[in-house]
């Protein structure tokens, strides 16, 4: 279950985030498919949808434009968006954005043909198959925990970086914004809650500032740079991240 947890959780952070929606980094064929799979066991909508709501929540965050605008409450940002119609400015703005070098990648068509069969697959079969067949656990152990449990901690972790990231926390990089550093929420997300930083820097790989971070996602992907599978990392020069805190940060950090 946990195997899964961090699967999924990579084939969002690592991949529908840092690498699909930002470009943040170049991954090689193998890793692409290696994250869409992951992607597919997140099941958080496909690589191609995550992405274009994602792009459009950076380019008009905290207005009506925003998918899951946090300026309309913790509840709406984390779990509540999902549950009515987007408002009329996410579908009107939203055209307006490029999103053709998503469709672009092979791997992302094929994810998005096949989508419902690969959730099914990676989401549900594989992990209640892999531990009854291997080790013996029983169907219903197997289903209700590395499934299920599983999937409903993974979502909320990650609802979590649309809410409480953007309600509480610190803003040492831009005090204008709402988004937040959480630390706890870059626990549970593997190290996507240094949101003040992602936000005034959206283009860094590392979605943090490198240093003593917790950051998982970024020691994966600095794993897979090591083994070829990356290229092109982006990242802030220390001395603009350094001017920006001087001129918009509010002095925590």
């Amino acid at each position: 279950a946990y195997f899964c947890f961090l699967m999924t959780a990579l084939g969002v952070t690592a991949g529908a985030h840092r690498l699909w929606s930002h470009r943040s980094y170049k991954a090689k064929l193998p890793l692409r498919i290696f994250l869409a799979a992951a992607n597919s066991m997140a099941f958080q909508n496909d690589i191609y949808e995550w992405s274009r709501d994602h792009r459009v929540h950076h380019k008009y965050s905290e207005t009506d434009a925003d998918p899951h605008n946090a300026r309309r409450g913790f509840f709406f940002a984390h779990i509540g968006w999902l549950f009515v119609r987007k408002h009329p400015d996410v579908i009107e703005k939203g055209r307006k954005l490029d999103f053709t070098d998503l469709l672009d990648d092979p791997v992302v068509r094929f994810q998005r043909k096949y989508y419902k069969s690969s959730v099914v697959l990676m989401c549900f079969v594989i992990p209640t198959f892999v531990p009854w067949y291997l080790w013996g656990e029983s169907l219903w152990n197997a289903y209700f925990l590395a499934s299920i449990l599983r999937y409903t901690i993974s979502l909320n972790v990650a609802w979590l970086v649309n809410s409480a990231a953007h309600m509480y926390g610190n803003r040492p990089y831009d005090k204008y914004i709402n988004p937040r550093q959480n630390t706890l929420v870059s626990l549970g997300a593997i190290g996507e809650g240094f949101h003040n930083y992602h936000h005034t820097f959206p283009f860094d790989y590392s979605a943090s500032e490198l240093g003593l971070n917790f950051n998982p996602t970024t020691w994966f992907i600095d794993f897979m740079f090591w083994l070829g599978l990356v290229t092109d990392r982006k990242q802030a020069p220390k001395e603009m991240i350094q001017a920006r805190k001087e001129r918009t940060g509010d002095g925590s950090a």
